[in-house]
């Protein structure tokens, strides 16, 4: 175990290494220049010379990429915003709660909703409920979740006159206040993620229920309810945290549209902003944070394997 958490922390460095390369150049390939668009909005410096300077524009690309990965590096610095010109790890710790409780609360109608539809899919095989949630996995794969998003939010004005007011409350001020706002869009995002779960969980579960200690429960005289609960839905959920573990990048990069749509105050809203704006510094290094937490989640989601099937062996 030690060897293999080594290794893998290991493959981090160059990952996230490359993952810097890339943002940086893609953002210095993206056309308009922050500068202009700054002297343009009537920003602080009076010049386009003077502001590009003021902001290292005018040095060698190969510079300002080493002073922005040394700071993070040695100092633990990930610089300021251009346009605020405030810290962006301290906006970024502010607002990653709200993305953070997103995320959460989208794994678990997900996941919830597709195990639950999988079971039922899979012990009731080729009936009238199994022939139900399999349609129902095909739409949820089917539907865009920013397409319902913007449905959800501009059909009620339409049909009912109303608008919703997402005026966001935090967690700690308002519980069931921060629900009510908060569980409109994990419903809309989860529904739509839900659809691959149901898929996975249906067919993992179908695989173990014909193994032979099945067999030998069922011949036992052992209850339906606890042969699929106790012994066949734990090693039919390592297909499924599997797919979790590689669906947590689309998690947490669906948060950049879903927060926009219903203006939440989380990282995914500050990075859209801040790509609208190209503000560089804000861009690369919100996309460097979060690859790391991905890696590192999808570590502890490779640990968990062996909770959940004993005979597994790193």
């Amino acid at each position: 175990m030690k060897r293999y958490l080594l290794s893998r922390l290991a493959l981090a460095i160059p990952t996230l290494f490359l993952v810097s390369v890339l943002v940086f150049a893609l953002m210095r390939l993206m056309p308009g220049d922050v500068a202009t668009r700054m002297v343009e909005g009537h920003a602080y410096a009076p010049t386009l010379a003077a502001l590009r300077h003021d902001l290292g524009l005018d040095r060698p690309v190969y510079t300002q990429y080493l002073e922005w990965i040394g700071g993070i590096v040695l100092k633990g610095d990930f610089g300021r915003s251009y346009w605020t010109r405030q810290p962006i790890l301290d906006e970024f710790v502010r607002r990653f709660p709200v993305t953070i409780e997103l995320a959460l609360l989208t794994i678990l109608v997900s996941v919830v909703l597709g195990i639950a539809v999988g079971i039922v899919s899979a012990v009731r095989q080729d009936s009238a409920s199994d022939y139900v949630g399999r349609v129902l996995a095909i739409l949820a794969l089917s539907v865009p979740y920013f397409g319902l998003a913007v449905l959800v939010v501009v059909l009620p004005s339409i049909w009912f006159k109303w608008t919703p007011v997402w005026s966001y409350v935090s967690f700690t001020t308002d519980p069931l206040e921060n629900l009510k706002i908060m569980i409109v869009p994990a419903l809309v995002f989860g529904v739509t993620r839900a659809g691959p779960v149901m898929r996975i969980m249906r067919s993992a579960l179908l695989d173990v229920l014909r193994q032979d200690y099945i067999r030998t429960a069922w011949s036992k005289g052992l209850a339906e309810r606890p042969i699929v609960l106790r012994h066949a839905l734990k090693n039919a959920l390592i297909p499924v945290i599997s797919l979790v573990g590689l669906q947590i990048p689309l998690y947490i990069g669906g948060s950049v549209i879903i927060e926009s749509i219903f203006r939440l105050p989380g990282v995914g809203l500050f990075f859209f902003e801040a790509l609208t704006r190209l503000d560089y510094p804000v861009v690369q290094s919100v996309n460097l944070i979060i690859a790391a937490l991905v890696v590192g989640l999808n570590l502890l989601i490779d640990i968990s394997y062996a909770f959940l099937d004993p005979r597994i062996r790193y």
